[in-house]
């Protein structure tokens, strides 16, 4: 983690209430058990509070029940009280990191220094680079690019012409972009992901059977605060753009294909497949294995459930409702189907 930070900074930063010497200092976030005496933990539950007080750690974040609690058992713990105890956490770690907008302690990811491009690296001379910019080993940036400040392009990645990368993105080794595609500020890409390739068209002659390309000349566009997962491949619009929207968290091994539009703050688990044409709006919750036909809509705040299965062109709606199988249906009806099933089997 970065330096040393006092209790009353953390506290400020990520709006908790601070009980105890704001002095104190620590230096990382831990869980419980592997805790030291510079580290700070966290618990959402009043049954793990007493552990987290036996604990080494310098200060514990927790909710309004350890105000009391914490009184009979140790007076002396620093307690930073929040009403929602892992998202101070979760600020917190940011904060020992980074530091937050404003804060002149933290580094910033050198913001204020010259662009760094490893010897190995090959950077076409019509590259503009930002501020703080690091290009790592073997790393390949090609005519017309364009990455923002303090961004980090990791060894070995692929970078196609005429991408943009915004400012204080993470790139991780091997990913590879392809031309055209945007990337907006503070988007994080794990190893080995494909953005941008060509998605999966062909044109069908029916005189002689064979398929025919069709033509993959869109765009690519991933909004804001996005977080790419591990091997993750998502492709460019056929004639228009696939948009992956803000905030939005893709895991490992997720398939995207063209013509997608991905809403805000869409969570998406590993092994998700989802054709072409498909529309996913704002808050919608996809498990694992999930698969969806083309020009299918998931509506806002619908959850499905891991290996649901949707049809094309198929609608779900219900915010908050979650659903289940294949094809999809509301959880509910889904279970009283399988108790059905079974009734039936006993006959």
């Amino acid at each position: 983690m970065g330096a040393v930070s006092s209790l009353q900074q953390i506290a400020d930063a990520v709006g908790a209430r601070l009980l105890g010497d704001g002095r104190a200092q620590v230096r990382a976030v831990a869980s419980i058990e592997s805790a030291t005496p510079e580290d700070l933990v966290f618990v959402e539950d009043e049954k793990h509070l007493a552990a987290a007080l036996k604990s080494p750690a310098g200060a514990v974040i927790a909710g309004p029940f350890a105000e009391t609690f914490a009184a009979t058992v140790d007076g002396t713990r620093p307690l930073l009280i929040s009403d929602h105890p892992k998202l101070a956490f979760a600020r917190a770690a940011h904060f020992l990191q980074v530091g937050f907008p404003g804060d002149d302690s933290k580094p910033q990811g050198s913001k204020r220094q010259a662009a760094v491009v490893h010897a190995s690296a090959v950077v076409d001379p019509s590259v503009v680079l930002g501020p703080g910019v690091l290009v790592e080993e073997l790393a390949v940036v090609a005519e017309r690019v364009n990455i923002g400040q303090a961004t980090r392009i990791g060894a070995g990645c692929a970078i196609g012409s005429g991408v943009k990368i915004g400012h204080d993105c993470e790139i991780y080794p091997h990913v590879t972009i392809y031309p055209g595609t945007t990337l907006g500020d503070r988007v994080i890409v794990h190893a080995g992901a494909v953005l941008g390739s060509d998605g999966f068209g062909y044109v069908r002659d029916r005189k002689t059977g064979r398929y025919e390309k069709f033509p993959q000349v869109g765009r690519l566009v991933i909004e804001d605060d996005v977080e790419i997962g591990a091997n993750a491949t998502i492709d460019r619009g056929a004639l228009d753009e696939t948009r992956i929207g803000r905030g939005t968290k893709i895991d490992n091994l997720v398939h995207i294909g063209h013509n997608c539009q991905i809403g805000e703050d869409v969570v998406i688990a590993a092994q998700t497949g989802l054709s072409g044409s498909i529309v996913i709006e704002n808050g919608v919750v996809l498990g694992g294995q999930v698969g969806i036909g083309e020009h299918a809509r998931i509506e806002a705040g619908v959850m499905l459930g891991g290996q649901g299965g949707v049809l094309p062109n198929k609608v779900l709606r219900g915010k908050g409702v979650a659903f289940w199988g294949t094809p999809a249906q509301p959880v509910r009806e889904y279970l009283k189907q399988l108790a059905a099933l079974a009734r039936l089997a006993k006959k």
